[in-house]
């Protein structure tokens, strides 16, 4: 009984986001919460979950596979697909969050874009900053959650790890593979980087 309730409320919430003209591929996939919110010219694909205290603003794509909770999307954002956007997070005008993707309790500021493999928690991320695949926030140290800030035309290399608390100055560029613990200057380049080794002629041993 409680499984046919629950149907009903979905099938409910579809047809009021059809008839406010929400492009739905595959409605009967998707699911709403009785205060999401959705804007004009959205376009959702399957398999999207949208959870309580959602707000979507205009000209949003929402792809496939991606779960949505307590967070306002501005206008023109572009998420996922596979992507996870947790409680406390906004998404400026114009950002795009890509697959593989989570982002918490985060501000991720205008045209910049987190595309794919990364974790942006505790952060506030600027205006037109590129964060790179395979990019973490080291927000937890084991008893309380840092905060990173990440200024404006910042570009933070594939594979980096930013241990907060933590400063990525204005126009900064952390080079790939970094594990970045202090602070960075504006306008310049951090990386760290171990040396890399090359054996000629190397031979495996046999077994």
């Amino acid at each position: 009984m409680k499984q046919l309730n629950l149907q009903k409320i979905q099938n409910s919430l579809r047809s009021k986001f059809l008839k406010s003209k929400v492009n739905m591929i595959a409605p009967e996939t998707i699911y709403f919460s009785k205060d999401t919110k959705i804007g004009k010219n959205v376009t959702i694909e399957p398999y999207v979950v949208i959870g309580s205290k959602v707000r979507i603003g205009n000209n949003v794509t929402v792809k496939s596979f991606s779960h949505l909770e307590n967070c306002k999307i501005e206008n023109k954002v572009e998420i996922g697909p596979y992507a996870r956007i947790r409680p406390g997070t906004t998404l400026k005008e114009g950002s795009k969050i890509g697959n593989f993707v989570e982002v918490k309790k985060s501000t991720v500021g205008k045209k910049s874009k987190v595309n794919h493999l990364a974790y942006i928690g505790d952060t506030f991320v600027g205006k037109s900053v590129n964060v790179g695949a395979g990019t973490i926030t080291c927000n937890y140290d084991g008893i309380k959650k840092n905060k990173t800030k990440i200024k404006d035309n910042v570009f933070v290399g594939s594979n980096s790890s930013l241990v907060a608390p933590l400063t990525l100055e204005e126009g900064s560029i952390i080079g790939a593979g970094s594990i970045i613990t202090r602070n960075v200057s504006k306008k310049s380049l951090a990386l760290t980087r171990s040396q890399q080794l090359e054996v000629k002629n190397y031979k495996r041993k046999s077994r």
